[in-house]
């Protein structure tokens, strides 16, 4: 029998739509009266906004938009329904773009998704999230909280460590990017080291279905979520590994991407999030991922509109290695070495991994020389090719994803 989060989780679809009628216009008026969004909703009357098919009239944010208007009224660019300095945390992303975070209860939502994935009291969770600036490890670390259980706040890298703290202290449960898992089972086997992890909450990244067949056939139960640091989560996965389920206190649209128009159900679209929490009032944020609406309602009982999960960029953005790289920290590693002439970055797959190869168009011939300005610019370390002059395809294609997400 199938245990559920809370009530919210299982309401009739009429109980669903009358509830969001009379949140909905409030989250509007409290957004209204910030000033980020005085201009953008001074004529919107926030009591005829009580549905999903209402949301449309009004405009889009999108996170360029976010970014420059915290440039110009930091840190939060008046989108913030507290001040900063009243936040328990505040985040910086790539972009860079800074978020809000709280560490009242399940703040950003997570506990929804773990307790989806049998994750609660007894349980021993290794947090692989960064902890560094970016808000992934304290998402994760209040949805544990919230279902109750204890965290070792591992973050990233340092994998014989990880192993020695998670067989030193009884590790039941993984929560991280998709492919840092596997890396920490491989050289646990090499070690000899037996570990104990019997599920695994992912996040920030696709998890193939080669990769879950690989933890399944190790007694390993994988789930993902679809979550950003700007909105906490979206949608996850349950049990029944049929679609994602949005959670209870998002309304997500699927639009043309670019656009702000809503699709007609089942096609593909870019996702907009508005989010109900009422510190951080998010109205029609876009995600720049795409996505579908799935017909009908999940097996495992939850009521909610479910999507089909994450099916590319919108833009030329990728998420590799669970970092977003943009067209803009490319053509700003072209900008910082006069002699590259153009760049282009490549995101694969290998051994169940992510791979990032940046090709560069210059007569240099030292590979080498530019590494510190990819992991400075891009954030993540890769693999170089330079190229000949003029030989990238003049296509406009600044990152190429090849990844297969079938």
């Amino acid at each position: 029998m199938t245990r559920y989060f809370d009530k919210l989780e299982t309401r009739s679809q009429d109980e669903r739509a009358a509830d969001i009628a009379k949140a909905l216009p409030e989250q509007i008026a409290r957004a209204k009266a910030l000033p980020g969004y005085a201009a953008a909703l001074a004529d919107v009357d926030p009591s005829g906004v009580t549905s999903i098919s209402d949301l449309a009239s009004l405009p889009v944010l999108r996170k360029s938009a976010l970014v420059e208007a915290q440039k110009a009224s930091a840190p939060l660019g008046g989108y913030n329904a507290r001040p900063a300095q009243d936040f328990e945390h505040l985040f910086q992303s790539p972009g860079p773009i800074y978020e809000p975070g709280g560490t009242g209860h399940d703040w950003w939502r997570m506990g929804r998704f773990l307790h989806a994935c049998g994750i609660g009291q007894g349980d021993i969770v290794q947090n692989c999230f960064g902890y560094h600036l970016t808000p992934a490890g304290m998402i994760f670390e209040s949805g544990a909280r919230a279902v109750g259980a204890s965290v070792i706040p591992a973050g990233t890298g340092q994998t014989e460590l990880q192993i020695e703290a998670a067989a030193a202290l009884g590790s039941t449960a993984y929560a991280g990017t998709p492919d840092y898992l596997k890396i920490i089972l491989d050289k646990a086997d090499g070690l000899g080291t037996k570990l104990g992890i019997t599920k695994a909450a992912v996040g920030g990244g696709a998890l193939f279905p080669s990769l879950r067949d690989y933890y399944e056939a190790r007694g390993i139960s994988c789930l993902q979520c679809y979550a950003t640091a700007d909105l906490g989560n979206i949608a996850y996965e349950s049990a029944s590994k049929e679609g994602m389920i949005l959670d209870e206190h998002v309304i997500v649209e699927i639009v043309t991407p670019g656009t702000g128009i809503p699709v007609a159900p089942g096609q593909v679209g870019e996702v907009l999030v508005t989010t109900l929490n009422p510190d951080y009032p998010l109205i029609r944020f876009a995600t720049g991922d795409m996505s579908a609406v799935m017909e009908g309602e999940s097996p495992c009982g939850r009521t909610n509109l479910r999507i089909k999960g994450w099916m590319g960029r919108a833009d030329q953005t990728a998420k590799i290695k669970g970092m977003f790289v943009r067209p803009e920290q490319v053509a700003a590693l072209v900008a910082r070495h006069d002699e590259v002439a153009k760049a282009r970055v490549v995101a694969s797959r290998e051994g169940e991994q992510d791979v990032m190869t940046v090709q560069l168009e210059t007569p240099r011939a030292d590979a080498d020389s530019y590494q510190e300005s990819i992991v400075g610019l891009l954030k993540l370390k890769g693999r170089v090719e330079l190229v000949a002059p003029g030989s990238l395809p003049n296509d406009g294609v600044v990152i190429e994803d090849q990844r297969s997400y079938d």
